[in-house]
């Protein structure tokens, strides 16, 4: 790891959670990300934000959506 790196990677870690996340998802989006997978992800947030505007989507809660998995693991 080059100093310069080892050096932001100090400074970064003395930021505060919420400059951490901030820092986080504007590193996340400067990296190129392949057109296609952008595109489809949009296209899915779509269809799931359409889903729920029209009231079709099924809600669960979140211990449901962990315990879902488990019983099936058990």
């Amino acid at each position: 790891m080059s100093s310069t790196l080892e050096a932001i990677e100090a400074d970064a870690l003395e930021l505060t959670t919420e400059e951490r996340e901030r820092l986080v998802g504007r590193l996340v989006a400067s990296v190129d990300m392949d057109p296609e997978v952008e595109e489809a992800w949009a296209a899915e947030v779509e269809r799931r934000q359409a889903l729920i505007d029209d009231g079709s989507a099924v809600w669960v809660s979140g211990p449901e959506v962990l315990a879902r998995p488990r019983a099936r693991l058990s």
